[in-house]
């Protein structure tokens, strides 16, 4: 099963809604359901959660001199767009352990979980939140 925030599902899917006809791929991150805030539904604290997406242009001046991205850690799941309205994972999609693949009009029930191999997953949608960063001040 795949857990995901509701606000973290919610700005997926304006992000794909917003760049199409273009698609989307979005590196994502997670959080132990522990320390989320929020109604968790009695997750165990040490599932993790999809909570954080990392910005696809971060890194883009290290991997044009480098090749490589090195702007964003090596996340374990990853949000795509499939604007032409095929739900199904493919081979030319980036992978990662968990993919989300969405179609038009995105929307909740237009979002399919696939492990790597393309197998289909069930996705739970939790109303919780992950405690608020700050960056002190020094």
């Amino acid at each position: 099963m795949v857990l995901l925030t509701r606000d973290l599902l919610t700005v997926l899917l304006e992000r794909a809604a917003t760049a199409e006809p273009e698609g989307v791929n979005v590196l994502l991150d997670m959080t132990p359901a522990g320390e989320l805030q929020g109604d968790t539904g009695g997750l165990d604290p040490s599932v993790p959660v999809l909570t954080h997406f990392y910005f696809p242009e971060a890194g883009g001046s290290v991997r044009a001199v480098f090749g490589m991205d090195l702007g964003t850690p090596a996340g374990r799941a990853r949000f795509i767009s499939h604007p032409d309205g095929d739900p199904t994972l493919r081979e030319t999609d980036d992978l990662a352990a968990v993919v989300l693949v969405t179609v038009p009009p995105f929307g909740e029930s237009d979002v399919s979980a696939y492990d790597r191999r393309g197998t289909g997953l069930d996705l739970r949608i939790v109303d919780a939140a992950p405690p608020e960063e700050r960056i002190e001040e020094p």
